[in-house]
């Protein structure tokens, strides 16, 4: 497993060693020992699947007081996938940083816990996982509007309308959102 920056250093992207033959491919995708070596955490305590159309955006996601770090990858289709730093005493506060993750490239993203994170579907039938460092506390979550001007994200949306949630269409603008510290 190689684990590489991004321009966010506490955003990392994980690349595993694939192993393929004529019959398919094997990979580790996620190992304790290699994620402690790399300083990331090694203790998850709740694994999250969803399935979306081509177009669906969900995010910015986050927990206020209960902070989740996500393991994300993608095991069908492909996505573009976004971590925001939402931590007001950091350097980087309202930066982000945008992978595409994909079946295909089996690329894996690390969004720490302080980050609002948030992806959108680029084909059909786009499976996506994530492994979670906290539970997910429904009255604890957070959303920031996708299209917030402060924060600029540019979605590779290819004049599209995207597929939004009620909450995701309600989200707040960055400069009223609640953060962390």
């Amino acid at each position: 497993m190689r684990v590489l920056p991004t321009d966010l250093p506490e955003v990392r992207i994980i690349e595993p060693r694939v192993f393929g033959d004529e019959r398919g491919f094997f990979l580790e995708s996620w190992n304790a020992s290699v994620f402690e070596e790399a300083g990331l955490p090694r203790d998850f305590v709740q694994d999250n699947h969803s399935r979306s159309t081509q177009g669906v955006l969900r995010g910015l996601h986050y927990q206020i007081t209960r902070p989740q770090g996500k393991l994300v990858r993608v095991t069908a289709g492909r996505v573009f996938d976004v971590a925001v730093d939402l931590g007001k005493s950091s350097p980087n506060f309202g930066r982000w940083v945008g992978v595409e993750l994909s079946a295909d490239n089996r690329r894996m993203l690390w969004v720490p816990p302080g980050f609002g994170h948030g992806f959108l579907t680029l084909e059909y039938g786009t499976d996506f996982l994530y492994k979670c460092t906290d539970l997910y506390v429904p009255d604890d979550e957070r959303c920031i509007a996708w299209d917030d001007p402060d924060i600029g994200i540019s979605w590779p949306l290819d004049g599209i309308e995207p597929v939004l949630s009620a909450k995701d269409m309600g989200g707040s603008s960055f400069s009223e959102a609640q953060v962390y510290s």
